[in-house]
């Protein structure tokens, strides 16, 4: 279904009508999820939502791809982040999976098949480098 040009899934239907949730509704989700996790630097939009965040767009659905199944009632999602140094990305990335697929059927009904967590850099805290720049000069 297609509504302004946002494929639409079906998520329920009911004697009042039915109820539509847009696949950008499921990448904002997914990006919330993914970003509360200890170890995320932050997510990786590519060329294109790095032109929008510089142009002030702050993008909640930024590195996050979502398919959804032809009937509706199944969901996969793509997951870009940046990760923070220092952390055990096999571990960060299974808590992705789990937090994202949490927050999706539990916000939407749909059944979520996989979520694909591509770590596409790493991050160091700034707070950090500032603090080794600082010892160094004494």
């Amino acid at each position: 279904m297609s509504i302004n040009g946002a494929l639409r899934s079906e998520a329920g239907s009911g004697d009042q009508g039915t109820t539509q949730i847009a696949n950008e509704v499921i990448a904002v989700i997914s990006g919330l999820a993914a970003t509360e996790v200890r170890g995320v630097a932050d997510m990786s939009g590519g060329v294109v939502g790095g032109i929008a965040e510089r142009l002030g767009k702050k993008n909640l659905s930024k590195g996050v791809k979502v398919d959804v199944s032809p009937d509706d009632q199944q969901c996969s999602v793509d997951v870009a982040i940046i990760a923070e140094y220092g952390y055990r990305i096999p571990e960060v990335a299974g808590e992705i999976q789990d937090s994202v697929k949490r927050a999706i059927e539990g916000m939407t009904g749909l059944e979520v098949t996989a979520v694909n967590v591509n770590v596409l850099g790493i991050a160091f805290r700034t707070d950090e480098r500032e603090d080794d720049v600082k010892e160094r000069v004494r």
